[in-house]
C-alpha cells in the first residue's frame, strides 16, 4: 500500500488562503499561518457586521424621519404613533427616502399621521 502525498491539495488549498489574505499587513499577507489565523478573524467580523450593518442603517433611517418630522412640527415617536393609529404601513426605508426626496409626499404623510 503505497502513502498519499497531498502536495497538490495543500497548495491549492494554501493558494486560496493567501489570495483572501491579499493586502494584509506585513507577514499577514504572506505567511500561511499567519494568513489562517486573520482570515478567520476576518470572517468573523464579515458576518457579526452584516448583522450591525443593518442595524446602523435602521437607526440613520430614524434620525432623518425624526428630522423631517420636527420640520414638519411633530416628532418621530408621535410621527410613527400617528402612522400606526390611522392603520398606515410605511417601513422607515422608504419613509426616509420620501423624507429627502419628496418632502410633500411626507408633509401629507405626517398631516395623516397627526389627524
Amino acid at each position: 500500500m503505497a502513502r498519499v502525498k497531498s502536495g497538490k491539495t495543500n497548495r491549492a488549498r494554501h493558494k486560496k488562503v493567501l489570495k483572501r489574505a491579499k493586502g494584509y499587513y506585513a507577514a499577514n499577507g504572506r505567511a500561511y499561518i499567519h494568513a489562517v489565523e486573520k482570515n478567520d478573524r476576518a470572517m468573523v467580523y464579515a458576518y457579526r457586521d452584516r448583522k450591525v450593518n443593518k442595524r446602523n442603517f435602521r437607526t440613520l433611517w430614524n434620525q432623518r424621519i425624526n428630522a423631517a418630522a420636527r420640520l414638519n412640527g411633530t416628532t418621530y415617536s408621535r410621527l410613527i404613533g400617528g402612522l400606526i393609529k390611522a392603520g398606515i404601513q410605511v417601513d422607515r426605508k422608504v419613509m426616509a427616502d420620501m423624507a429627502i426626496t419628496d418632502a410633500a409626499g411626507f408633509a401629507a404623510l405626517c398631516k395623516h399621521a397627526l389627524a
